[in-house]
């Protein structure tokens, strides 16, 4: 079962995929208009669009990057603080179990 982070992270990447597919269709849809405005506009549009696409090309790679780091962080919270971290997950189990017995 996805989590909820994994489907906001899926419906941003699609929003994001349907907004530069927009994008780029009126850039398409404008190709034939003139004037110096419509020339820069354009020319933004185009930057601004290459960079959502390198955003959303490097969305994995961060969530990747930022689960590796908590991974860490929560490898080094246990090695320093060990009696913590297993009366932690002690109470916890404690609690799960309360729980499911009550059912």
């Amino acid at each position: 079962m996805p989590q909820v982070h994994e489907i906001h992270t899926d419906k941003l990447k699609n929003d994001l995929r349907v907004l530069i597919a927009d994008a780029e269709e009126v850039l398409r849809a404008t190709s034939g208009q003139a004037g110096e405005e419509m020339h820069e506009l354009r020319l933004r549009m185009q930057g601004n669009l290459q960079r959502a696409k390198t955003s959303l090309a490097q969305l994995p790679h961060l969530a990747l990057e930022q689960a590796r780091a908590a991974g860490q962080a929560t490898d080094g919270y246990v090695h320093e603080n060990p009696w913590k971290a297993i009366t932690a997950t002690a109470g916890i189990g404690l609690l799960l179990g309360m729980l499911i017995s009550r059912r």
